[in-house]
């Protein structure tokens, strides 16, 4: 039995239709289809599973339904498992999930019939340390942000392979991939990277300084940022999932073990930016 899945972002009324649809067009091909409770609420109650169990059943590939947001979601998800992501665009800006819904079928073939172009990107482990002790640990793919909660500056210590760098006193930090660099660290200031460079981008936000820059490191670098003054803030990943952040607390960050397999008809990369970001225009 081929097995394939579907993850989708809620409350979007047309998938309401397009679930179904594609249900029956996997079904008539051999497959059988587990989906997310999300993917559910839009007409099906058969091989419902979490979405964190969903790379259990090992699908051959993971049809994403929605915007970038839950692809980013989908790859914390699944991600580890290194099982590839189809994701069709029906957010608004679609930076990451570059496949239109007119193409839904024709990427759908290409994935069935194992033609479908496969580019690999790169996430970071962040670890939070209280006291020594690990509070929580996540993986993201855009980025991992310590900022603070209210409108006030904190102060950061930032160390790179256990050498001290800089003390930072700025609203936040951002530690992002090359594919998070065209988001949070880009409105910060930060350099774009293409998705295929071996490297880590390190943006404050809003410093209070004339000096301070974004900074590129390898990948291979392991990276700390400690908060030592100010008011306490948050750990955010991806903007999506995270916990709060005390004085003293420490945040560990490093490339993770693995890589998200995303799936489709990948558009060079400056086309992307161009059409997406507006970039280069005047």
């Amino acid at each position: 039995m081929k097995i394939a899945a579907i993850i989708s972002k809620p409350q979007k009324p047309e998938l309401g239709e397009i679930v179904p649809q594609v249900l029956r067009w996997l079904s008539t091909r051999g497959y059988r289809v587990y989906v997310d409770e999300q993917t559910a609420a839009y007409g099906t109650n058969e091989f419902v599973v979490p979405r964190s169990e969903v790379a259990k059943f090992q699908p051959e590939f993971v049809l994403v339904l929605g915007g970038d947001g839950t692809l980013l979601s989908a790859a914390r998800a699944i991600g580890e498992a290194e099982i590839p992501l189809l994701a069709v665009n029906l957010g608004s800006l679609g930076f990451l999930t570059e496949v239109r819904l007119d193409d839904l079928y024709a990427s759908l073939t290409a994935a069935v019939e194992g033609s479908c172009p496969l580019e690999s990107r790169s996430l970071i482990e962040c670890r939070l340390l209280r006291n020594g002790t690990e509070m929580a640990r996540y993986h993201a793919l855009n980025d991992a942000v310590v900022k603070s909660t209210v409108a006030r500056l904190i102060g950061f210590e930032l160390c790179i392979n256990d050498e001290r760098v800089v003390e930072y006193q700025a609203d936040g930090v951002i530690v992002a991939t090359p594919t998070g660099s065209t988001a949070y660290s880009l409105a910060a200031g930060g350099p774009v990277l293409m998705p295929s460079v071996e490297a880590i981008v390190l943006t404050p936000i809003c410093p209070h300084s004339l000096t301070h820059r974004p900074l590129v490191v390898g990948d291979d670098a392991r990276i700390s940022v400690r908060l030592n003054s100010g008011a306490n803030g948050v750990l955010s990943v991806d903007g999506q999932v995270g916990m709060p952040v005390v004085q003293k607390d420490r945040i560990e960050c490093r490339r993770a073990d693995y890589r998200v397999k995303l799936l489709g008809m990948h558009r060079p990369f400056f086309d992307v930016l161009r059409s997406k970001l507006w970039w280069g225009q005047r």
